[in-house]
C-alpha cells in the first residue's frame, strides 16, 4: 500500500472519529503514527507559509507546505465527513447503544496503546493522567448550553472544535453539542450551507494555527508528561461512549425535534440478546484497533 493510500485511510478515519461525539480524530492520528507529523505539518502550513506569502516569497511558501502529507490526509478527512454524515446521523438516532459500543471498544483500546508509549511512568507522569482523566470525565458530563445563532459564533465554535478534534481523547463532535451547534453543523454539511461552513472552517483554521503550536512545544519539552495526559483524555472521554444511558433532560431543536440535553450511565436492567451484542461489539473495536495499529507498526 502506497504512502498516500495509507494517508488518506488514516484521515478517513479521522474524519469518520470526528463525527461521533465523544471520538477524536486526534486519537486515530495518534494510533496511526501520524499525529507528531500532522502537528508539524499544521504549523509549517499555518505559521512559515504564511510569513514567507507576507515577505513575496510565494515559491519558498509553496515548497514549505508539507502537500504530500497534508493532501491525502485533509482529503481523507473530508471524504468521510461527506460521505458518511448522514449514515452516521442515522445510526446514532436509530442504534445508539450499538454505535457507542463500537467506539467504546475502540476508545478503551487506544488509552491502553498510547500508554505505552509512555517510556517512564514517573510520579509526574501518573499524576498529568489522572488529572486530565478527572477533566474528562468532567467535560463529557456538562449539560450542552445554548448558543446564539450568528455567524460569530460559529466562527468561535469552528475555533474550539478543531482544538478538540486534534487533541486525543476530547472529541470535536462533542465540543459543538456542548455549544448547541453539532445539529446546526451536521445540517449545513448535509445541506451544503455554504456560509455556514465557510464560518466553521475559518474558525478552524485559526483554532489549528494557534493550539498546534501548543501541542508541538509541548512533545518537543515534556512527551512522556504530554503522552500520559493524553492517556487520561482518552480514558476519562469514554463516559460519553458507554453504551447504556438514561434519558434525564430532553429539548427541541430549531426544527422542532426533540433533542437529548442530559443523560446518565446505568448498567441494563436484564441480560439479554442486546447485551450480549453490545459487549460482542466492544470486543470488536477493541480487537480491531489493536490489529490496526499492529499493523501500522509492522509498517
Amino acid at each position: 500500500m502506497s504512502k498516500s493510500i495509507r494517508l488518506f485511510l488514516t484521515g478517513f478515519g479521522m474524519g469518520t472519529a470526528d463525527i461521533i461525539p465523544g471520538v477524536s480524530g486526534g486519537t486515530m492520528a495518534f494510533i496511526f503514527g501520524i499525529y507528531e507529523e500532522l502537528l508539524d505539518s499544521i504549523k509549517k502550513a499555518t505559521g512559515e507559509a504564511p510569513k514567507m506569502l507576507f515577505k513575496g516569497k510565494v515559491k519558498d511558501a509553496y515548497k514549505t507546505v508539507p502537500w504530500a502529507f497534508l493532501l491525502p490526509v485533509s482529503g481523507g478527512i473530508f471524504s468521510a465527513i461527506l460521505l458518511l454524515s448522514n449514515l452516521l446521523s442515522f445510526l446514532l438516532d436509530t442504534q445508539a447503544t450499538f454505535v457507542r459500543s463500537f467506539f467504546f471498544g475502540l476508545v478503551l483500546a487506544s488509552g491502553y496503546i498510547v500508554s505505552r508509549r509512555v517510556k517512564v511512568w514517573t510520579i509526574s507522569n501518573v499524576i498529568s493522567m489522572i488529572v486530565l482523566f478527572v477533566g474528562a470525565f468532567e467535560l463529557v458530563g456538562l449539560i450542552p448550553v445554548s448558543t446564539p445563532e450568528i455567524y460569530l459564533a460559529f466562527f468561535l465554535s469552528g475555533a474550539l472544535a478543531i482544538c478538540a478534534m486534534i487533541l486525543p481523547g476530547i472529541s470535536g463532535a462533542f465540543i459543538l453539542v456542548l455549544l448547541g451547534k453539532y445539529d446546526q453543523v451536521l445540517n449545513a454539511v448535509v445541506h451544503l450551507d455554504i456560509v455556514i461552513l465557510l464560518l466553521v472552517m475559518g474558525g478552524a483554521v485559526l483554532g489549528l494555527a494557534m493550539f498546534s503550536r501548543v501541542l508541538s512545544w509541548l512533545f518537543a519539552k515534556h512527551h512522556d508528561l504530554t503522552v500520559a495526559g493524553l492517556t487520561g483524555l482518552m480514558l476519562g472521554s469514554i463516559r460519553k461512549l458507554w453504551p447504556w444511558k438514561e434519558v434525564l433532560q430532553t429539548g427541541i431543536d430549531r426544527h422542532g425535534e426533540i433533542v437529548i440535553l442530559q443523560d446518565s450511565n446505568i448498567l441494563p436492567k436484564t441480560i439479554d440478546v442486546s447485551v450480549i451484542a453490545v459487549l460482542l461489539l466492544v470486543t470488536l473495536g477493541i480487537v480491531l484497533l489493536i490489529k490496526l495499529s499492529s499493523f501500522n507498526r509492522d509498517k
